[in-house]
């Protein structure tokens, strides 16, 4: 489920990520949700040495690559985009379940 939240960024990070959208034919709120898994994933499993992520860093690359090829169907690219969320969200349950803060 999505909920609307309110983020002020810089223009320059603003900038970047229209660039983003634009050039893979993406929202701007797509691509904000796919940087932070990209990033939460790898910061998760690099503060939790006893969390190991069903998705490496190998993967993540290619999934990225696969995602900057006009080649990748809409289809596919909402597959790669699911299983990176999907394996995010693994992740955040761990990491806030390890702290007891989970609801």
């Amino acid at each position: 489920m999505l909920k609307r939240h309110q983020v002020l960024l810089t223009d320059w990070l603003a900038e970047y990520i229209w660039y983003i959208a634009k050039k893979y034919d993406m929202s701007f709120s797509e691509v904000i949700r796919a940087m932070l898994s990209v990033q939460f994933l790898r910061m998760i499993s690099d503060l939790s040495s006893d969390y190991k992520p069903n998705l490496t860093d190998k993967e993540i690359v290619k999934i990225l690559r696969q995602l900057a090829t006009h080649k990748t169907a809409e289809e596919e690219m909402h597959k790669l985009l699911s299983k990176l969320y999907f394996e995010t969200r693994k992740a955040i349950e761990f990491r806030l379940g390890k702290l007891g803060k989970k609801k």
